[in-house]
């Protein structure tokens, strides 16, 4: 390494992976994702509600959004054993923890 190289600083956005602020933006990031945060904080809600609520996403942006926000542990998802079958949304622990920050 070159001393011109070591006296460099870091790059803008680079983070550190174990940073709790890297964590939450990378948690929080994305088109929608604070809204729907936002909507689930007081209680599950069911696809339909969310996207009246939230206005203008389109059903192919909030579904892969909750889905993306499922794998991270943000939310959770429960289909109901109605007729027809109901999905409902919810905010897992994890996810009530970016209450504060929204």
């Amino acid at each position: 390494m070159t001393p011109m190289a070591a006296a460099r600083p870091p790059r803008k956005g680079s983070g550190k992976p174990d940073c709790p602020l890297t964590d939450t933006m990378r948690l929080i990031s994305g088109a929608w994702t604070p809204f729907i945060i936002w909507y689930l904080r007081e209680h599950p809600r069911r696809f339909g509600d969310l996207r009246r609520e939230i206005g203008p996403v389109s059903a192919k942006v909030l579904a892969a959004r909750l889905k993306q926000m499922e794998e991270q542990g943000v939310v959770t998802r429960t289909v109901r054993p109605t007729s027809p079958p109901t999905v409902e949304y919810a905010i897992t622990p994890l996810g009530a923890r970016l209450k504060p920050i929204l």
